[in-house]
Order: C-alpha cells, then structure tokens, then sequence
C-alpha cells in the first residue's frame, strides 16, 4: 500500500483562533493565522488549536478535502473552498497532487 501520511511534516505554531484539525488557513495578521474564505490562498493545514494558539502543518504532505471538480493530479493550482478545504483553482498557488480520493472527497498535496 502506498502512504504519503506526514512524510517531510513540518509544522509551526500561531496564534488565532480555534480552527477545525484539517482545514487550510491563512495568514491574517502578523504571526497569526484564520480559517479561509473561499478563493484564498492558503499557508497550510491546521493540525492543533487551543488557547488561543494553532499548530500549522506549512510543509510535507497533508490530505484535506475537497469540493467542487476532482483536482487534477501533477502540478495544480488550488485555493481554499471556505469550508476548510481545498478547490481546483486555475490562478491558485500551484501544489503537486500526488493522490484523490473521489469516495472520500480528498486530495493529497505537497506543501
């Protein structure tokens, strides 16, 4: 069976509020980050959150939901869907796709 799970994770803390494990955030002030509104750019995966702080997922493969067309496998751009997950987005950052899961509804991306 093939695995991307946390190869090349690494993660840093900010502060904000608690943001659901699993959804994509943003930078939203200075060592801040936020949930994202739909068509954002995205910094990374929030994996923690708790008093006050978010531990950020900013590099290494990460799967996360997404919504609307399947994500192109190879080099795509994405943006966030503003429900935590992630869109095929033509002028969205461009992440390698490495894996989807049409069944589950999520992609696996590299950071």
């Amino acid at each position: 069976m093939v695995s991307f799970n946390d190869i090349g994770q690494w993660c840093a803390t900010f502060l904000g509020e608690t943001i659901s494990e699993g959804s994509v955030v943003k930078v939203s002030a200075s060592q801040t980050v936020a949930a994202c509104a739909a068509g954002d750019p995205f910094c990374g995966v929030a994996v923690a959150g708790r008093d006050g702080a978010v531990t950020v997922q900013v590099g290494g493969f990460v799967t996360v939901s997404y919504s609307d067309n399947v994500p192109t496998v190879g080099f795509t751009g994405l943006s966030a869907d503003g429900s935590g997950g992630v869109k095929s987005d033509e002028s969205g950052v461009k992440r390698w796709v490495v894996e989807t899961d049409e069944t589950a509804q999520t992609v696996t991306v590299l950071l």
